[in-house]
């Protein structure tokens, strides 16, 4: 007895008898609203603000070849390789995301160029790029691997990346990332450049240390068509380095800059949290990011996981969910979506980071480099 209409919740004999409760029959070779439903894929990811999450970090490794001060202590012990989720986990986690409507994936670290194959990652997250499930494939690193994969990021659809870099002094940089050499990452750099990548600059704003080098730090990148982004310093994670002595509010830096440059607010966003200004004398891009200072938490449309398939919902909180238990609890994606709606709906409205004299402590035990920078 062969069926005439295939839908899972009405099935339609020839005899003219139903096994289903529903009443409604739908003429053989019309589409009903489920099946236009499912074949949209899962629903969109939407918080308990109505902020719908679009955006996606995923850190591939907890491992990095600096110790950046504001990033982690010089003496980190690192996560057991067996704890990781594989390259292929790591691709199907993305792929849920993507499903449920994230349209920006980052890959992070600690630092994601020192994961063993992570191109081969790269190249099979590429094919949302082409179906156009995934509008940007992107990365944040500190440029000491760029010279070796540049080349190849461009080549599987990868347009921009940022680059972590808070100082041209190359014994300045060594005392910041504690192993790095400036030479290798600005080598880098220009790798990227010539391989037809975007690249911004990322710099932490650190009182004492850089704060006379910013307007520095700013032409150089303008002067070779790169972005600048500055970044107040989080509190995450025991360094062994005094929180406050680090602080810089980036209104103080931005009123420095202000004394120098004309700096015109301009409407332009990349998916992230930074406000951006057009510098009138260069011609570039300045953006500000302000965890401390001014929050961005009323638009945010980001989540984070960590290379054990941990969601964290906010990166200013400790609450976090287990994806990596449905990932392979079964070949179906069926409790991951699961997993990951809830998580969502524990979505906070945003972060209560704060340093002062009071909360010399920080804010979470844990550093960014587990999270995701």
């Amino acid at each position: 007895m062969a069926f005439v209409r295939q839908n899972p919740h009405i099935f339609y004999y020839q005899k003219q008898k139903f096994l289903s409760v529903e009443l409604r029959m739908e003429p053989a070779g019309d589409i009903s609203v489920r099946d236009r439903q499912a074949a949209r894929g899962p629903a969109p990811l939407i918080d308990p603000f109505q902020r719908t999450i679009t955006y996606l970090r995923v850190s591939v490794t907890d491992r990095c070849d600096f110790r950046c001060v504001y990033c982690m202590s010089e003496h980190m012990a690192f996560l057991p390789k067996a704890e990781l989720l594989s390259l292929e986990e790591l691709d199907r986690l993305c792929s849920a995301f993507i499903d449920k409507g994230v349209r920006k994936l980052r890959l992070t670290g600690g630092e994601p160029l020192v994961r063993r194959g992570i191109m081969t990652l790269v190249g099979s997250l590429s094919r949302h790029l082409a179906s156009g499930a995934l509008k940007e494939l992107t990365l944040t690193t500190n440029g000491s691997q760029l010279a070796r994969y540049a080349s190849e990021l461009r080549a599987h659809g990868v347009e921009r990346i940022n680059v972590s870099l808070d100082t041209l002094d190359p014994d300045k940089f060594r005392a910041i990332t504690r192993w790095g050499e400036l030479e290798k990452v600005t080598a880098g750099i220009e790798a990227a450049l010539a391989a037809g990548l975007k690249v911004k600059i990322n710099a932490v704003a650190l009182r004492g240390v850089n704060e006379d080098e910013l307007a520095r730090l700013l032409e150089w990148a303008h002067g070779r068509g790169m972005d600048l982004t500055v970044i107040e310093v989080m509190p995450l994670g025991d360094i062994g380095e005094e929180r406050l002595d680090q602080y810089l509010p980036l209104s103080v830096v931005r009123a420095r800059l202000a004394e120098r440059y004309t700096l015109d607010d301009i409407d332009y966003r990349t998916g992230g949290p930074a406000r951006y200004v057009r510098v009138k004398e260069t011609g570039g891009r300045l953006g500000f990011i302000t965890p401390m200072t001014h929050n961005f938490c009323e638009s945010c449309n980001r989540v984070r996981v960590t290379c054990t398939g941990t969601l964290y919902m906010c990166l200013g909180h400790e609450d976090a969910a287990d994806l990596r238990k449905p990932l392979r609890a079964s070949e179906s994606n069926d409790a991951l979506y699961a997993a990951i709606d809830e998580a969502i709906t524990r979505k906070p409205k945003g972060h209560d980071f704060v340093i002062d004299r009071r909360h010399k402590r920080p804010a979470l035990a844990r550093h960014m480099s587990v999270t995701g920078g």
